[in-house]
């Protein structure tokens, strides 16, 4: 059984999406881990995509749901961390194929492009998605081992 706990965050532009899905998951078993934001008033993304991806890396939770205004500085932002695998979905073909190809542990939404009812759609074609392994398995694999020589020879002093 799949864990049942989802860590959701999001600024302002995402807020009224967050606070829909929140209750969609809710009605559906989930523990909805709510990292904010609490209201529409203007904050930060980075933030709130930071609490969500803390949640993953720490092990509190498998998986988490983040929103902003497009989706795109949020999904930038949490996937500047290792073992995030943040995907910026907009319809449930992108949704299935980020978990199925790519065993995305993030949902990127954008709250003003994205309808509740499609959300819903893509939040179940994410959540219900396996992931391949596979060829796949070792492409992710690769993301990770490159990020790491990067820093390796980042800290070096390497060019």
């Amino acid at each position: 059984m799949p864990d049942k706990k989802i860590a959701l965050g999001s600024d302002h532009g995402g807020f009224r999406l967050k606070e829909e899905i929140k209750n969609y998951l809710e009605s559906k078993g989930f523990e909805a881990i709510d990292f904010g934001t609490e209201s529409e008033s203007s904050v930060d993304y980075p933030d709130f995509a930071f609490k969500v991806v803390k949640a993953i890396i720490n092990g509190d939770v498998e998986k988490g749901i983040i929103m902003c205004g497009t989706g795109i500085g949020i999904s930038i932002t949490a996937n500047r961390f290792p073992g995030i695998r943040a995907a910026l979905c907009w319809d449930s073909f992108t949704a299935k194929m980020s978990r199925l190809h790519n065993n995305s542990n993030l949902l990127a939404m954008g709250g003003r492009i994205i309808g509740v009812e499609l959300a819903k759609d893509i939040v179940d074609t994410w959540l219900s998605t396996e992931f391949e392994g596979g060829r796949h398995e070792r492409r992710i694999n690769k993301i990770d081992e490159l990020a790491k020589i990067f820093w390796e020879e980042y800290l070096r002093g390497d060019k």
